[in-house]
């Protein structure tokens, strides 16, 4: 997949030639609502002997138009995350749009022009509820005013699942409530986050349960504090274990959100690894415990909880 960076404005030696069908969206989360436009757009790309091509943004449009701060979005993708997702899906060129002030402030029909038929799509493939700048100007039902009759349209439905649209939002709503076999489900893949394994106070060790400190970027959506069971891959392999993201309130009030996985059966260095956790099922909320007794004795029937999901 050729991953194509582009700031507006752009120079046309920064495009390639090929005629593309264009996959258009956000695609936080990459979920199935998402996928179903990115196979249709596959689907078409195929039978028209077309590239595949999908273009997203770096960033959510809301740090420029509600000037939300950078390090305090959260999303549900890393943009490394999105790209092997999109790679997975067959997509040939990914196209990440800087969202600026001045990309954010392009009329419709500026961006119809530019980022459509300036691309060279001879198809454009959008969400129902896709939008390229105010709603009741540019939403996809305007959006044959702006074509022009030079790329064909195709505006796929949602995708819905136990009578409700598969969506961002509801994925983070499920997240919130621990309900991560629901997630799973509308994901159509067990929800990931990447670190870096760091030192952490070693309290773990102490009590017979060293942890991996996995340090994560601000903008990571975690899952709801508690403990899970999760699966963390290091190297290329992947390994079973308990996570827990929390504030270790046994150990004194008012400390830092940590996430930490204990790896069941092993027993090797790993700071500075980077790894993948998956949020696979999650097994309690933190409790402040007594003493470190009380922690150990739980602390022991979770790794069991854990061993035993994954059986």
């Amino acid at each position: 997949m050729q991953i194509i960076p582009i700031r507006h404005p752009y120079t046309i030696d920064q495009i390639p030639t090929d005629e593309v069908v264009m996959v258009l969206g956000f695609f936080d989360g990459v979920h199935r609502g998402h996928q179903k436009v990115i196979e249709t757009g596959k689907q078409i790309a195929q039978e028209k002997g077309l590239k595949l091509a999908v273009m997203t943004f770096n960033q959510h449009p809301s740090i420029v138009f509600q000037k939300v701060l950078p390090e305090n979005m959260k999303y549900l993708n890393s943009l490394e995350q999105k790209e092997r997702l999109m790679a997975s899906k067959g997509v040939d060129i990914l196209y990440v749009i800087e969202f600026t002030s001045a990309f954010a402030h392009l009329a419709p029909q500026e961006f119809v022009d530019q980022y459509i038929v300036g691309l060279h799509a001879k198809v454009a493939v959008s969400g129902f509820d896709y939008t390229y700048g105010p709603k009741e100007i540019a939403d996809v039902a305007h959006l044959p005013d702006y074509a022009k009759e030079r790329f064909e349209i195709v505006t796929v439905s949602k995708e819905e699942l136990d009578g409700a649209k598969i969506s961002s939002t509801r994925i983070r709503e499920l997240m919130e409530a621990g309900k991560m076999e629901e997630v799973t489900e509308l994901l159509g893949y067990v929800y990931e986050t990447d670190g870096t394994v760091v030192h952490g106070d070693a309290r773990g060790r102490l009590l017979g349960f060293p942890t991996a400190n996995i340090k994560v970027k601000s903008t990571v959506r975690l899952p709801r504090i508690g403990v899970y069971a999760v699966q963390i891959q290091i190297g290329n392999k992947w390994y079973v274990g308990m996570g827990s993201i929390g504030h270790n309130d046994t150990f004194g009030d008012g400390r830092d959100l940590t996430v930490e996985v204990y790896i069941l059966d092993f027993h090797q260095d790993i700071y500075g690894e980077q790894v993948t956790v998956r949020w696979t099922h999650y097994l309690r909320d933190q409790v402040k415990f007594d003493g470190a007794e009380s922690l150990i004795v739980q602390l022991k029937q979770d790794e069991q909880d854990a061993a035993n999901y994954f059986l």
